[in-house]
């Protein structure tokens, strides 16, 4: 019997990846609920799904506690993922809630509690960890004395990528006058405990940007980095420069006996260029990824080698062209079916935003200083 998925939130990522991804895997998964609150929204994305048509609900509770639920699909407003994946909890369900699963840190730990107290269970969409290269190159890897790292990510708008996917998402806006005071209430809440409680930092338009995009783009990147180097000792510098159209930030991290660099950026330009590149005494590693938006683009391990007769070898591998997302359903299934172990976890997840304010910090001191390296003033945006 497939397992039964109910989405919270009908917007661009659901209609764009999570439907067809479901879709392609319904000998595994079924979608019964849906929730929105757009009810044009709902109306949609239910008439978007092949076979018998889900519920719909404006209310997320109504989904969580159904008995044709199994898993809870939290894909909506940033805003919103904590209390709905709590919501979840309460319900003792499985969670699968997206990037970033809480923006600070008083969040995070009250996700991490409530799945102690609950029979149910959380798994962060980090769907770049689940990619097939990703995981070959940390096995490449293993054991490996690493000399230096290089994460990158500079995309260009995401709209220029969802236009090209065959899918044609629809945006929405019959929602109340109480439903955007309710988003603004909760992001100025979270805005403000990561900020100015955790951080010291005053909520300006350029720390709220740069927050934001470390949550949304950025976490993709240092969640991965996570898992392949570890967490950083510090981060001996940050700046970011542009403006909201045009926005790149960098940072440099050290590790016990090497440092990273990490640039990334949004830009106009149409393409998608995020890698992370490991350089040991003889071998260098790079694992490339493309746009997640069109459906079954790979990503691909290249390696650098010398060998024992001491020539020089260039490899390249992709194993699948199952993108990340579908690898990541596929994982989902097994923690439902099989009881695997979940390695994206709640507490994994808080070390992201550990790093965010790790970075912001040390932006802040960059600002603070004579040094020629300051962080320019930026405008209210959106983020990727």
């Amino acid at each position: 019997m497939p397992v039964r998925i109910g989405i919270i939130g009908c917007g661009e990522i659901t209609q764009v990846v999570h439907i067809p991804t479901i879709g392609h895997l319904s000998d595994l998964f079924t979608i019964t609920y849906l929730c929105d609150v757009s009810n044009d929204a709902l109306v949609h994305c239910q008439g978007r799904i092949a076979g018998k048509q889900p519920s719909v609900t404006r209310n997320a509770e109504d989904l969580c506690c159904s008995p044709n639920v199994d898993v809870v699909l939290v894909a909506n407003s940033d805003a919103f993922h904590v209390p709905h994946t709590l919501l979840g909890l309460k319900y003792n369900k499985t969670v699968l809630v997206e990037k970033p699963m809480a923006l600070n840190l008083r969040d995070a730990d009250l996700i991490i509690e409530a799945e102690k107290a609950s029979s149910g269970q959380v798994m962060v969409g980090y769907m770049r960890r689940y990619a097939a290269a990703f995981q070959d190159a940390v096995k490449e890897l293993g054991g490996r004395t690493i000399l230096y790292a290089r994460v990158r990510d500079i995309i260009g708008p995401n709209a220029a990528f969802v236009t090209q996917s065959g899918t044609f998402p629809k945006v929405f806006s019959d929602f109340s006058a109480e439903d955007s005071n309710e988003l603004k209430a909760r992001t100025d809440g979270f805005l403000e405990q990561a900020l100015v409680q955790e951080l010291g930092l005053p909520v300006t338009p350029s720390n709220t940007l740069m927050w934001r995009l470390l949550g949304g783009l950025g976490s993709h990147d240092l969640s991965a980095m996570r898992e392949v180097l570890g967490m950083p000792e510090e981060v001996r510098g940050a700046v970011n420069c542009g403006s909201t159209e045009n926005l790149f930030w960098s940072a440099l991290f050290q590790y016990p006996s090497f440092a990273v660099s990490y640039e990334s950026g949004i830009d106009s330009v149409p393409r998608f260029d995020a890698a992370i590149e490991i350089f040991t005494q003889d071998k260098t590693v790079k694992i490339c990824y493309d746009t997640p938006y069109i459906k079954g683009l790979p990503t691909t391990m290249f390696i650098r080698e010398k060998l024992l007769d001491g020539s020089y070898r260039e490899s390249t591998t992709r194993r699948t062209y199952e993108d990340p997302y579908t690898l990541e359903f596929k994982e989902l299934y097994a923690v439902v079916t099989e009881g695997k172990p979940i390695k994206t976890t709640p507490a994994d997840a808080r070390k992201d935003v550990e790093i965010f304010g790790m970075i912001m910090r040390a932006g802040a001191r960059g600002d603070n200083s004579s040094s020629a390296s300051k962080v320019a003033p930026l405008t209210n945006g959106n983020s990727h």
